[in-house]
């Protein structure tokens, strides 16, 4: 494959709405990809501007231009079409009919019919006015980032919650956007003479099918959901300490997982390659055993159709006892990404819902992945004690990653004395798996012992036992 660069003359600046200097670009960028004909061939688009929203929470951590458009591509990849064209345009001010300037339409057409493109992905969130009229501008389909992570999910989602979550959302979205199928239907009229009413015309017959089938999809979703929830409570029953894998999509969360567990969870170098919660149990060098939760991958500005979709996920993460937060540490916006991240836990401990407990962040130890790609773990200076430098892919860092676990879980340890019948081999087995037993006498009736438990497994222990 072979990529050639072109910036645009000054007259092509002078056309469309450049100059944005605050967003980080002070022309149009494009980039022109020789490849042979594809089945779909297709342009990445991204309008780009330094928005308040696009500085994350911590000081200095802005999305770069240049890798939101690398992610852009990464996700139109991920629906098997050939990128020809991809290009940066700036924007001094978002247009309700085009987003985009006159200008930088006409420049997005030229390239279009010039590289025979079939699709166009528009990396920001497109209202279906807007998507109407690129679509007429360009004379091709267009696909904006919320459609375009909609079908990512829609080919990734393998368990029959996924399923239903994605099916969903697309309904969801679909619905705002029925005129646009049918604009060349004219209303009829039922009845006869003057006493007939108007009849349903073909956008609404649509809208009503769609709303019945969202009803029912959220009635299955909620057994799906009662489902669960009676597996979660059954897995309190045998409690082991929960520790969940969260981060940014592409992060090497199931590559970690994999590497820790030495299970074959699908780990690609692709953006939202897990969707479903994956579990699994290991043990720690103590002998203590734990169950590790991969879950999705987040990323900015997740569409709001999809927010519900992500729910299985944010339950496990909020269930979990210790969350690693694995960062893909040689990424260029890794500070970027870490906010998103950041910002959806916190959105979640600050929501109506309250899925995270205030004190989640107590909780958190961050992984700093991919430390290969910048000369190893040695190379990494983590930012503070709750930080450790690993490599999922070679396997450095992970026996302290382990020892690390180990040392979060006894943490808080708590004293405590029980008394058992001499019959309840379950409970006593239970203490010695996962407390340490430091005095024990044998009596005919009851056994006391006297073991030293985190806080977590003696309020596990004493709700099940």
């Amino acid at each position: 494959m072979r990529l050639i660069l072109s910036v645009p003359t000054n007259s092509e600046h002078d056309a469309g709405d450049t100059g944005d200097t605050d967003g980080g670009i002070g022309e149009a960028r494009v980039a022109t990809i020789a490849t042979s004909a594809g089945p779909t061939r297709a342009a990445v688009i991204l309008p780009y501007e330094k928005h308040p929203r696009e500085v994350s929470r911590e000081a200095g951590s802005v999305r770069l231009a240049d890798a939101r458009l690398a992610e852009a591509v990464g996700l139109a990849a991920s629906i098997g079409v050939a990128i020809v064209h991809t290009a940066i345009y700036p924007l001094r001010l978002r247009r309700p009919s085009t987003l985009m300037g006159e200008g930088q339409v006409e420049m997005v057409r030229k390239a279009i019919e010039a590289q025979g493109v079939t699709i166009a992905v528009v990396d920001a969130a497109l209202s279906p006015v807007q998507q109407r009229n690129l679509e007429k501008a360009w004379g091709c389909k267009v696909i904006d980032r919320t459609g375009l992570i909609l079908e990512i999910f829609g080919e990734r989602a393998r368990t029959r919650e996924g399923a239903l979550q994605v099916e969903l959302a697309h309904l969801d979205y679909q619905r705002t956007r029925l005129v646009r199928s049918w604009t060349h239907l004219e209303r009829q009229r039922g009845g006869f003479g003057f006493l007939g009413g108007p009849g349903e015309s073909q956008i609404e017959i649509d809208r009503r099918l769609i709303a019945d089938r969202m009803v029912r999809i959220k009635k299955e979703l909620e057994q799906v959901r009662r489902t669960r929830g009676l597996h979660r409570r059954k897995r309190e029953k045998v409690p082991h300490p929960v520790v969940a894998l969260v981060g940014y999509t592409n992060a090497g969360k199931s590559t970690l997982f994999n590497a820790l567990t030495g299970a074959d969870v699908f780990a690609e170098d692709q953006l939202f390659a897990t969707l479903d919660p994956t579990m699994r149990a290991i043990r720690l060098p103590s002998g203590k055993t734990i169950i590790l939760s991969d879950t999705v991958g987040f990323i900015s500005e997740l569409p709001t159709q999809l927010v519900e979709a992500f729910r299985a996920t944010l339950e496990e993460v909020a269930a979990a006892d210790v969350i690693l937060h694995v960062r893909d540490i040689a990424h260029p916006d890794s500070a970027a990404q870490r906010a998103d991240v950041i910002g959806v836990l916190t959105d979640m401990s600050e929501g109506p819902d309250g899925a995270l407990d205030a004190d989640w962040q107590g909780r958190v130890i961050e992984v700093l992945n991919k430390a290969d790609l910048v000369g190893g773990t040695d190379e990494v200076v983590p930012r503070d004690a709750d930080a450790i430098a690993v490599s999922a892919l070679t396997g450095e860092g992970l026996d302290r990653l382990r020892e690390l676990l180990d040392a979060r879980l006894a943490a808080g340890v708590e004293t405590a004395t029980y008394k058992l019948a001499p019959a309840d081999g379950a409970s006593l087995a239970w203490l010695y798996q996962n407390g340490d037993v430091i005095g024990r006498e044998d009596g005919e009736q009851t056994i006391d012992i006297t073991v030293r438990l985190s806080a977590a497994d003696r309020a596990r222990f004493e709700s099940t036992h």
